[in-house]
């Protein structure tokens, strides 16, 4: 039989295949956590941009937790640190090499330190003191690790900063600015505290098994595929969006205008696709400073993102542009995971219960005539499966 698929069907396949194994990992990650999946998949976006990530939130809102899984699922040399008034340099860096010491050169020992590292996260990050954050942020803006006379190219994906409240020192803003999406948490809603005990008494789903290598590889493939992203196409409409975001008050200066794109590029691939829509524009709101901001922008985006969506990240494609399209995604990625672990487990009341708050959700977001052909075969298999047998 003669081969007649093309180079681009390779690729696409291939997009797809690395898009489906991270949105696994970041699956498996938020199994057992409540209403932090945005969290995760963010954290995906952002390390498949190459850019960084602020999470902002009142204290035990588990936004450490969300982003130790996800590293843990991706593999890779992870770095955490709690910053305070009296961290040193060395806690974060390393500390100085003696051995070159007693030989007059100033060099620093990186090994298992935050230069090394693949993934970090620093919680309370605006508490560091000046030497850490001028340090760190050379790290954060060029890969580059120079202490003394030690230079060296980190590995870094991607830098989660987590912080209780945005900074009011001015002199912070800089430091601030290199953390380009922001997530705000809030405590989980009462509505969903029987969830959230029922979720913390389960223990939390180890890495696959030999995987963590090819995720990490599928990251990275990943990223290559975003710096080639073709962007020409959405362009027009990305600039009528910064356009409307700035009229409206969302500060969106020309440095964060141009790192967008990375965003935009980085939900395409992880969408399986080599070229950006506005499929992918759900990412704008991710840029804006503050919560208010971020509610602004969805407002004035709205028809823009109105058909916005993502396989891969559905949960923030859906909390960012609170487009049906997207929302379809995230109830037909529900739908199907809920109904593979209900075929893998005895019959029972609460896997039952489950499939059915998936299919009461599924029919207060959809009429029957509106529904997307994917999750009304998603539809059908629920009431299939909670049918008395």
């Amino acid at each position: 039989m003669t081969d007649t698929s093309t180079p681009t069907d390779a690729r696409t396949a291939a997009l797809r295949r690395d898009a489906e194994l991270i949105a696994a990992a970041v699956d498996a990650a938020g199994r057992g956590m409540v209403d932090r999946e945005t969290v995760a998949e963010v954290v995906a976006l952002c390390a498949v941009a190459g850019e960084h990530l602020l999470v902002v939130g009142p204290p035990g809102t588990a936004k450490s937790q969300a982003v130790r899984r996800v590293a843990g699922q991706f593999g890779g040399r992870y770095f955490e640190y709690l910053l305070g008034r009296f961290t040193e340099p060395n806690e974060l860096f390393g500390p100085v090499d003696l051995r070159s010491l007693r030989e007059g050169r100033v060099e620093f020992e990186t090994a298992g330190m935050l230069p090394e590292a693949e993934i970090a996260f620093l919680d309370e990050v605006f508490l560091g003191s000046t030497a850490v954050l001028n340090t760190l942020l050379g790290l954060l803006n060029e890969r580059v690790f120079r202490r003394g006379g030690t230079v060296l190219a980190s590995p870094l994906r991607v830098c989660v900063g987590a912080a209780n409240h945005l900074p009011e020192d001015p002199a912070l803003a800089a430091f601030a600015d290199r953390f380009l999406a922001r997530v705000f948490v809030e405590p989980v809603a009462d509505a969903r505290l029987e969830e959230l005990l029922e979720a913390g008494r389960r223990p939390a789903a180890p890495p696959p098994a030999g995987a963590a290598g090819d995720v990490l590889g599928a990251l990275d493939r990943l990223a290559d595929a975003a710096r080639g992203c073709d962007l020409d196409g959405v362009t027009p409409l990305l600039a009528t969006a910064l356009r409307r975001l700035r009229a409206a008050g969302v500060p969106v200066g020309d440095r964060r205008a141009v790192r967008s794109q990375r965003l935009v590029a980085a939900a395409a691939v992880l969408d399986g696709r080599g070229v950006a829509t506005a499929r992918d524009l759900w990412v704008l709101p991710l840029v804006a400073p503050t919560a208010d901001t971020q509610a602004l922008a969805r407002d004035t985006l709205a028809d823009l993102i109105e058909k916005a969506a993502n396989e891969s990240l559905a949960h923030a494609a859906e909390e960012l542009s609170r487009s049906t399209a997207a929302r379809a995604e995230r109830l037909a990625r529900t739908g199907a995971a809920l109904l593979a672990q209900h075929r893998g487990l005895p019959g029972g009341r609460d896997s039952r219960l489950r499939l059915e708050a998936a299919l009461r959700e599924i029919d207060a977001g959809f009429a029957p005539a509106d529904l997307p052909a994917a999750l009304a075969g998603i539809r059908a298999e629920l009431v299939a499966a909670v049918a008395p047998s």
